[in-house]
């Protein structure tokens, strides 16, 4: 603790140093040097700190803040514990003094001996994370960094450490982080000319209202050429004002990338910030929001701005500024509000095709003969009993409303539906990647590679451990006991020195992680397994609920059994899924926090792959088992297939299972997002919030008050802290999955997509605007891991809906009808086609209807099987064998013909603009000009200063100066080249 052995020099000779504050001494128990930090005045007396956006001094811009708890006294015992923190603090320096003295400590007072334990450990603990904090921050004083301390606050419990980056500071970090800043240079653009330069002019002047009122938004004919920051080349960028040269998002990744890059090192093993952070050494750590969003008095600022044009409700209509977006968020954040928005945008042509196929079937219901032959009054099939003992026989005619309504969505439309949807996620696609490297010429990330993240907390504090217990089981040697109580001393030096680099030594290996990867396998199969066993459980209640409801005496609850089954189980589905979310979500992050990932980005795309597994299996299998298995395991009447021998196999109605499937699609998709997305999105930060009010112990009628009277650092501290972007990403690749895997039985969830999409991009923009705290700016040049999964989404929604068309719809049936068993070639006769008969003798006993209405011999069922008077009465009819292989070839062409016309898309469609890879090109050429001219200015300059006899002496050695300069510059063209 060498720092601390110093002595600390006194205040107004050799550092300015403003008055520490009595009452934070007495409060956290120690005397704070007076050279480290600088206590802020009072909220009523920082008239120039703009509301804690400023250091004391009003001239010093705070990039971010570090906050750690700190210990208030109660009201009982104030006195007490001021004064044993005051003689702790004093009696510790004391103590340090005489020790290094060679005396013998004062004698402490006595008192309880259990009060005095409890004080001491309680004591020890603060006292270690205090001198951590006090190391930490030495060590980014040394680095530059200034900073100022506020304990004295309207929020009981919390310090606040103000971080300020000085000019000298972000440019030296701006070099090392590689950062593109625009210089001087301008250039023009290059315009379109011709027939589609005036029908961009055309369009622009349409849609100019649905513009945002932000500068950033407008198309700019000129741009600043940019080149990475560089110290020595200061005079190529405009300095004029070098308070907004870096703006408020690139000063706080800045601090947040020497913070991470700061260690403390004279413990037994080194912690970073992050490490500290888990340990509570700090609390929390974020930047400021750039100001206040309402108020009197309230000064323009990007944040206000950004609540008025971009998260009201009130311009959903228009588009979102994204420009500025980036500029107050970064670029990971504005390239998902950029996809999100592309992505609505690409809604409302499959919006617009899915409400006419939806017209269509409804315009052409009445003309559907296979519907109207089961709506025929003069149709008197009998159909046989749709449960045992309970149900009984029942006539086809009952089936007409499903029939008609299953054309809805059961036409040839939804065919062409399927092969227009598939086509317009390749679209999607490669709009998308258009849209991209727009985005990223625009925003100078060209040519940016990400650096290699720095370990985790818990990365770092496993690998401690590792090494720990190594050297532990390595110096215990009994041979050596003798030594090392000689040599203590000695031994305690050399495994301090050692310590220091044992985290850069060890690393986690497989065999390390080898139990979490079990662990991962096994959970994760049991998760899969949780909602097998779920669904499996609503089969059983539609299978009792049916039954139970056909016993009613309610002849209107007998008559509306097949809907509200339906639309019960759908519901019941909702809730498991809701649940099973939040559940699924916190099982993975549970599952990758074991595998103990060394950085950041590795933590994320193992757990979005985790949660995008469980979460998908968890939405769709409900789904998946009424499409494809639902009324496939059934049997036949006399031989039914039986779960737990007395619940019958669920059947599908007349009209196929398309209906129930839509319903079921309708239901999830309408609550997931009503509920989930958009009511938890609202109401969960709120609560947080509130929370976090109560636990602050702020009383109701004193919060209006005191919020008048907060710093800018201490409301920012009560917002929900930033939890990354994985959740929202999440919510629209299932979304997405609605949208495409079976939309050949649902055409309208492109448009409940949609209208959830527009209010769901203000809503989210109205969190990270009002509800969140500022996350720190993060680079990016992609959407990662999300266009993987987009892409593979996709591809299988060509395959699923393939399957829809061939197994669950009758499409098939009717064309292999028509063309192969058609008398006439029309659709007449197709329902009877598709029936069979069953003699009802053949029930097996105990399972016939307790009270038939109807007397009959013969009943119906739909299926492909001989009748009961043939040679093989039951079995299997040539028929089912014609229509499966029309199925399955229909799976095959379908499949291939749609996939290789997305790849035709994909190959038509440029990656990159042809009108940014010229500009590209261009400003390539124009920094090899602007340093060749720089060159010759030097040059220049240097003949203009030297005497003749110098110049001659320079000349003579100017081929050499030359030299050097030349292969830099044919190095960078060479360079730029590729």
């Amino acid at each position: 603790m060498e720092r601390n052995e110093r002595s600390t020099p006194v205040p107004g000779k050799e550092k300015e140093v403003d008055i520490i504050n009595i009452k934070g001494i007495e409060d956290i128990g120690y005397v704070q040097p007076d050279s480290i930090l600088l206590n802020c005045l009072t909220p009523e007396e920082n008239t120039g700190c703009q509301h804690g956006l400023y250091f004391q001094d009003g001239e010093r811009r705070v990039d971010y803040i570090l906050t750690y708890h700190i210990k208030k006294p109660s009201s009982s015992r104030s006195n007490r514990q001021s004064s044993r923190f005051t003689d702790n603090a004093f009696t510790r320096s004391l103590r340090r003094g005489t020790a290094r003295l060679g005396r013998a400590p004062p004698p402490q007072p006595r008192g309880d001996p259990e009060v005095a334990s409890q004080d001491h450990s309680m004591d020890y603990h603060v006292d270690d994370k205090r001198l951590h904090r006090e190391e930490f921050e030495g060590n980014l004083r040394d680095m530059g960094i200034e900073l100022e301390k506020d304990e004295d606050t309207k929020t009981p419990g919390v310090g606040f450490v103000k971080i300020h980056a000085p000019w000298h500071v972000l440019c030296r970090e701006a070099e090392f982080m590689k950062l593109k800043m625009p210089t001087k240079k301008v250039y023009e653009m290059k315009q379109s000319t011709g027939v589609g330069a005036k029908i961009n002019t055309l369009v622009n002047k349409v849609t100019e209202p649905l513009y945002p009122n932000v500068e950033d938004n407008r198309t700019h004919n000129v741009k600043h050429l940019s080149y990475m920051f560089s110290r020595e080349k200061q005079h190529l960028f405009d300095l004029s004002d070098r308070d907004s040269f870096f703006d408020s998002k690139t000063r706080a990744s800045i601090v947040f990338e020497v913070l991470k890059r700061t260690k403390c090192t004279k413990a037994k093993y080194s912690m970073g910030f992050t490490s500290l952070l888990g340990s509570g050494v700090y609390t929390d750590a974020y930047p400021l929001h750039d100001g206040d969003l309402d108020g009197e008095n309230v000064e323009p600022n990007d944040r206000k701005l950004l609540y008025e044009e971009w998260a009201s409700y009130s311009v959903f209509y228009k588009y979102q500024p994204i420009g500025l977006v980036r500029k107050y968020f970064g670029e990971k954040i504005g390239l998902y509000f950029a996809w999100l928005g592309l992505y609505t945008q690409m809604l409302i042509p499959a919006s617009l095709v899915g409400v006419i196929v939806f017209l269509y079937g409804c315009a052409t219901v009445d003309d559907n003969i296979p519907s109207m032959e089961i709506c025929h009054p003069k149709n008197n099939i009998t159909m046989c009993p749709l449960c045992d003992r309970a149900c009984s026989y029942w006539k086809l005619k009952e089936a007409c409303g499903t029939a008609r309504a299953s054309h809805l969505f059961d036409n040839p439309a939804t065919v062409f539906f399927s092969i227009f949807m598939a086509l317009w996620a390749a679209m999607f696609m490669e709009h998308w990647k258009r849209r991209q490297m727009r985005l990223n010429y625009e925003w100078d990330l060209t040519g940016f590679e990400e650096e290699e993240d720095h370990p985790r907390a818990e990365y770092e504090l496993r690998v401690m451990q590792k090494s720990l217990k190594k050297e532990h089981k390595t110096q215990k040697n009994p041979t050596e006991i003798a030594e090392e109580t000689t040599n203590k001393w000695k031994q305690t030096v050399q495994s301090a020195m050692a310590g220091l680099k044992l985290t850069e030594k060890e690393k986690l290996t497989c065999r390390d992680r080898l139990p979490a990867y079990m662990t991962n396998v096994v959970m994760m199969l049991l998760m899969i397994g949780v909602t097998f066993a779920i669904v499996f459980g609503v089969i059983l209640y539609r299978i009792s609920t049916k039954t139970a409801l056909h016993m009613s005496n309610n002849p209107t609850t007998r008559s509306n059994v097949r809907l509200t089954v339906k639309t019960t189980a759908a519901i019941i589905n909702l809730v498991v899924i809701l649940i099973l979310d939040e559940v699924y979500g916190a099982v993975a992050r549970w599952l990758t926090v074991l595998e103990v990932p060394k950085t950041d980005k590795s933590f994320e795309e193992r757990l979005i792959f985790k949660t995008f597994i469980l979460k998908f299996v968890n939405a769709f299998t409900p789904i998946i088992y009424i499409a494809f298995f639902r009324g496939r395991l059934v049997g036949r009447p006399g031989s039914y297939l039986y779960v737990f021998e007395s619940y019958r196999m669920e059947e599908c109605a007349h009209g196929g299972c398309l209906m129930e499937l839509c319903i079921q699609l309708s239901i999830t998709m309408l609550g997931k997002q009503l509920i989930q997305n958009n009511l938890f999105e609202i109401g969960i930060p709120k609560l947080k919030k509130l929370i976090r009010y109560i636990k602050s112990k702020r009383r109701s009628f004193q919060e209006e008050e005191r919020e008048k009277k907060l710093q800018r650092y201490e409301t920012d501290h009560f917002l929900e802290p930033f939890a990354g972007l994985t959740p929202e990403y999440m919510e629209m690749i299932i979304q997405f999955g609605f949208v495409t895997l079976f939309v050949a039985s649902f055409p309208l969830a492109p448009l409940f997509a949609l209208l959830n999409n527009i209010i769901e991009i203000r809503l989210d923009a109205k969190k990270f605007v009002a509800e969140l705290r500022r996350p720190v700016a993060a680079r990016a040049k992609d959407i990662g891991i999300w266009y993987n999964l987009l892409r593979a989404v996709a591809k299988v929604a060509v395959i699923i809906n393939a399957f829809v068309i061939s197994f669950t719809s009758d499409f098939i049936p009717r064309l292999v009808y028509q063309y192969m068993y058609s008398p006439d070639g029309s659709m007449h006769g197709f329902v009877n086609h598709t029936l069979s008969y069953f003699n009802v003798s053949n029930f097996q006993d105990g399972k016939e209807p307790m009270d038939p209405q109807h007397q009959v011999e013969m009943c119906r069922y739909k299926d492909y099987r001989e009748p009961p008077w043939s040679n093989t009465p039951y079995v299997i009819s040539k028929e089912f064998w014609a229509v499966l292989a029309a199925r399955l070839a229909f799976v095959i062409v379908f499949q291939n013909v749609v996939m290789l016309m997305s790849d035709i898309v994909d190959w038509l469609i440029p990656d990159i603009p042809k009108d940014i890879s010229l500009q590209i090109h261009k400003e390539k050429i124009l920094m090899v000009e602007l340093f060749m001219k720089e060159e010759q200015g030097k040059i220049q300059f240097i003949d203009s200063m030297m005497p003749c006899g110098g110049k001659e002496k320079r000349n003579n050695h100017a081929p050499i100066a030359r030299s050097r300069s030349i292969p830099h510059t044919h190095s960078h063209t060479h360079a730029n080249n590729f």
